[in-house]
Order: structure tokens, then C-alpha cells, then sequence
């Protein structure tokens, strides 16, 4: 009898591949929404007369909104299950979205922000935790790292019609740019309709029958749960959010809070306030930035995408190493040279954002693989969390730190926070390449949980 389960060691199916792009609707929407934000603030900063203060909030709120999404909905997304919870949050996303059009003041565009965050915060560990519950062990961190691929294929298209947008209307356009996500809003949650609830989420709940159901569906043969334990163990299953504040659970959420926090606080403050950085490097305002910035997110694709498969043939812990080491080296250039030419400084830039696709694509394979099904989704959210503190935080200081440190003395912070995150890897990273979920989310690395020895004798 096979030590992995049906789910395991299943091959690739086109169930597979349509529940990879339902649950990629989601980050598609989010990188669209968090980034063309960036070109609609250089219109409407004048227009609703946004000041230094306004414009931080304005740019961080869906952050601050993504840290209370994801706390909350992580949570729930436990406790009620993955599908429900999956199209909720979309119409969220969506009406919020239309609303930007509207507004007038702004402290309207900072609330509505917020509840596209919020949406966005749900939305993470919905998406990702049901793909990787349905995912075999050799495709796993390459496909749940792939969700990332289309975050930022969301970002760069937005800033790319963006950019459409502001050539050919002007930077009044900023209401066009910030409704224009409802169309692959509606889109997606079209697409949604159908989505199977996770049967490893049924089983932790005791719904036997319906895991059999579901798994049965999908793979075509007559799979037995009955006798499959419910919960990885009782304690984890009653204690929620308290078995993440202890031991090795509590390593785990550092580890995966810690270094995603590293990668994207500089990342969303890029994305957020490209145009007004680059100017800062004196690229002239307009355009020109609009082009780099356009340039940049387009590398921060290409970067995710060379990672992909390096996730499998290096292997996670290297790869979010190496990438770490790899991403020093043009910020530090950054940060010495504020007023290098213009080649050096787009240079500077890209090359940081091919090399941020190792942990581009392992800030939601990591959780996701590193704790069991009871708590996925609660993990996930809080790790989130975790990782937005630092981006709101560092969103609204960076016009700030603009002001009074200039861009070098941004860049070498950034640098610094980069170097934080190599260091939490060094010391905190697991291997999960070719173990299954049950053997990569147990505390006992290398021995099979109770669940596990279950699933071994039912076969899923």
C-alpha cells in the first residue's frame, strides 16, 4: 500500500487545472487592485486635494485593511470552510471597487480602500488553502506558488491600463482606473460557480460522507473515509488562534511572517508609490515614470515565473536563501548611488525584481505546507497579517522617509529589512520538497501523523 494518499499521488488532472484558475481569479483581482492604485494617486492627489498625511493613508489603507482580513476571515475560513467563504469575498471586491468611482473626499477613497483590503485579506488564505488541500505533492509548490504569478499578472496589466488610461484621458482619469477592476471582478466570480469544498477540510469536521462524495467525483473511484480521524489532534482543533502562540506552531508563524514581511513591505511601497520613486531618482514625473514603473512590474512577473520550477528542483529552503542574498545587492546599489544615471537606476530596480520571485512564490506555498488542515486557513491569515504590519507601515512612512531621509536613505532600509528576512530563513526555513501535506505540517518533521496513518489505510 502506497504511503501517500490518493490526493498525494494523483496525477495532474484537468480538475486540477480548472481549480487552479478559479482559486488564481482571486490574486489576479488583488495584484490589480493593490497596484493601479499607484497611477491613480499621481491624479488624484490634486483632484480631492490629498496631503502628505491623506496620501499615506490612501495608499496604505487596503493594507491595513488585508492585516484585518486576513486575522478574521483565516479564522472563519477554519470554521465554516473554504467555499462559501471563496465567492463572499469577491462580491466584496467588486462593489467596493465600482464605489471608487464616486467618491469625493478622502475619507472615502481610504475607507472603501480598507474594504477592498479586508477582501483581500480573506481572500488569501480562502484560495490558497483549498488549492493546496486538492493539490499531489509534486505539484503542489509550483502550482500554490504560481497563485503569486497571477497576483502580479494582475498588477501588471492594471498598471498597464493604468498607464492606457493616463496616455490617452490624462491623470483625471483616476476614477476609470480604480472602477476598472469589476470587469475581471465579475468575470471571476463567474468562473467560481461550482468550486468544490476542500474533502480534507469535511474530514477534519467529521463530514465523512461528503469528502466521499467530493473525492469520489474527482477521481473516479469509490474511496472509503469512514474511518479517517477527523482532527489532526483535539487541542489544535479546539485552540484556534492560542495553538499558533506556542511552540513549534509559534516557530513556524515567525518563520513564514517573518521573511514574507521582508519581501513585500518594500515591494507594495513600490508598487504603491512607483511613479513618485522613480521621479525621486530623477526619472521625470508623467510617462516616463508610468513606462518604468510598467517596466518593473512586468519583471516582478518574469522573476515569479523563473522561480516556479526552481521550487521543485532546488528545493523551497535554497531558493528563499539564495533569493534573499540576490536581493541585497541592488537595493545597497540603490541606497549608494541616489543619483546614478537613469540605466542604472531601471537596472537597479528590475534586477531586484527578478530576483524577489523566490519569495514572490514560496509567501503562500510555505504556510500553507508547514501547518495542518484544522489550522491552514488561520495561519495563513495571520502570517498575512504579520506581513502586512511592515507594508502598511512601511506605505505610509515612504513619502515620509522621502521627505526627510531621501531616496538613498529608503533604499538602505529597505536593504536592511531584505537582510532581516535573509536571516529569519537561515535560521527558521524547513525543506518540504517531496513530503506529503501531513508529513510537511507535523510538528514531528518525518513521522507520519495520526491522521496520516488513516489516510494511508482509506486512501485518500
Amino acid at each position: 500500500m502506497s504511503n501517500n494518499s490518493v490526493i498525494d499521488s494523483s496525477p495532474l488532472l484537468p480538475f486540477h487545472k480548472k481549480l487552479l484558475i478559479q482559486s488564481a481569479g482571486g490574486p489576479f483581482l488583488d495584484g490589480w487592485l493593490l497596484s493601479i492604485v499607484g497611477i491613480a494617486l499621481v491624479g488624484m492627489v490634486p483632484e480631492l486635494g490629498l496631503g502628505t498625511a491623506e496620501l499615506s493613508f490612501a495608499g496604505a489603507a487596503a493594507l491595513i485593511g488585508i492585516f484585518a482580513g486576513g486575522l478574521i476571515f483565516g479564522r472563519l475560513t477554519d470554521r465554516i470552510g473554504r467555499q462559501l467563504m471563496y465567492t463572499i469575498d469577491l462580491i466584496a471586491l467588486v462593489v467596493a471597487s465600482l464605489l471608487c468611482a464616486f467618491v469625493t473626499e478622502a475619507w472615502q477613497i481610504i475607507a472603501l480602500r480598507f474594504i477592498i483590503g479586508v477582501a483581500i485579506g480573506a481572500d488569501y488564505p480562502i484560495a490558497t488553502a483549498l488549492l493546496t488541500e486538492w493539490l499531489p505533492i509534486k505539484k503542489r509548490a509550483a502550482m500554490v506558488g504560481s497563485l503569486v504569478v497571477f497576483w502580479f499578472v494582475g498588477a501588471a496589466v492594471a498598471t498597464m491600463v493604468g498607464f492606457g488610461f493616463a496616455a490617452v484621458f490624462g491623470d483625471g482619469s483616476w476614477r476609470w482606473m480604480l472602477a476598472s477592476g469589476i470587469v475581471p471582478g465579475v468575470i471571476i466570480l463567474l468562473l467560481r460557480i461550482g468550486t468544490p469544498e476542500s474533502p480534507r477540510w469535511l474530514i477534519s469536521k467529521g463530514r465523512f460522507e461528503e469528502a466521499h462524495a467530493v473525492a469520489r467525483r474527482v477521481y473516479g473511484q469509490d474511496v472509503d473515509v469512514h474511518n479517517l480521524v477527523a482532527t489532526e489532534s483535539e487541542e489544535v482543533k479546539k485552540a484556534g488562534f492560542a495553538a499558533l502562540l506556542k511552540g513549534a506552531y509559534l516557530r513556524r508563524v515567525v518563520f513564514c511572517g517573518g521573511f514574507y514581511l521582508a519581501a513585500v513591505t518594500p515591494l507594495f511601497a513600490m508598487y504603491t508609490f512607483g511613479p513618485t520613486m522613480l521621479a525621486a531618482f530623477g526619472l521625470s514625473s508623467g510617462n516616463s515614470s508610468y513606462l518604468g514603473e510598467t517596466i518593473i512590474s512586468v519583471l516582478f512577473l518574469v522573476g515569479c515565473i523563473i522561480a516556479l520550477p526552481l521550487t521543485e528542483s532546488v528545493g523551497r529552503r535554497p531558493l528563499l536563501i539564495w533569493s534573499f542574498v540576490l536581493m541585497l545587492i541592488p537595493l545597497t546599489v540603490l541606497g549608494a548611488l541616489p543619483q546614478g544615471p537613469a540605466w542604472l537606476i531601471i537596472v537597479a530596480f528590475s534586477a531586484y525584481a527578478l530576483f524577489s520571485g523566490g519569495p514572490n512564490i514560496l509567501e503562500w506555498s510555505y504556510p500553507n505546507e508547514i501547518f495542518p488542515t484544522e489550522i491552514r486557513a488561520t495561519a495563513m491569515g495571520v502570517v498575512t497579517a504579520i506581513s502586512r504590519i511592515g507594508a502598511a507601515v512601511g506605505t505610509f512612512l515612504l513619502p515620509i522617509g522621502l521627505e526627510k531621509f531621501g531616496v538613498g536613505g529608503v533604499m538602505y532600509m529597505a536593504a536592511g529589512l531584505t537582510a532581516v528576512g535573509l536571516i529569519v530563513s537561515v535560521i527558521l526555513a524547513p525543506e518540504t520538497r517531496g513530503r506529503s501535506l501531513a508529513e510537511a505540517s507535523s510538528i514531528e518533521p518525518g513521522r507520519t501523523t495520526q491522521k496520516e496513518r488513516a489516510g494511508i489505510k482509506v486512501g485518500l
